[in-house]
């Protein structure tokens, strides 16, 4: 039976695709940060962790609220709410603890991240169709 086959007939992914999917979502969100450091000339490494963090902090409760180790790949069931609690999370933290949360910022974070952490997943699950055919 194939990896394919297997999330069709409802068996749970393996640690493999979990930690993969995690791996690509904090990635993600890193490269979020980075970029968007570097768009401001700011010292991309030095302050990576106070951008990223927030975030960071989201896509863990985003996992935790949606189960998204039951369907990492998934892009409405797991993607959208990863997505929306990473967005909403990370601006929440950053608003408490004094960083920015100006509109334009909101808009591009969350425009951002919905690409990435739901992107991946629409083009992961279209290239699983494409193999079952």
């Amino acid at each position: 039976m194939t990896s394919g086959s297997r999330a069709a007939a409802g068996a749970r992914p393996s640690g493999r695709t979990v930690a993969l999917a995690l791996a690509i979502d904090v990635v993600l969100v890193v490269a979020f940060a980075a970029v968007g450091r570097a768009s401001h000339d700011s010292d991309v490494w030095g302050g990576l962790w106070q951008t990223a963090w927030p975030f960071l902090a989201g896509l863990a409760a985003g996992w935790l609220v949606t189960l998204a180790w039951r369907a990492p790949a998934a892009p409405v069931r797991t993607g959208l709410g990863v997505w929306a609690i990473t967005v909403g999370g990370g601006m929440l933290l950053r608003a408490a603890t004094g960083q920015g949360t100006a509109l334009p910022f909101i808009i591009v974070a969350s425009v951002t991240l919905l690409v990435g952490l739901v992107g991946w997943r629409v083009i992961a699950a279209v290239v699983r169709r494409a193999r079952q055919r």
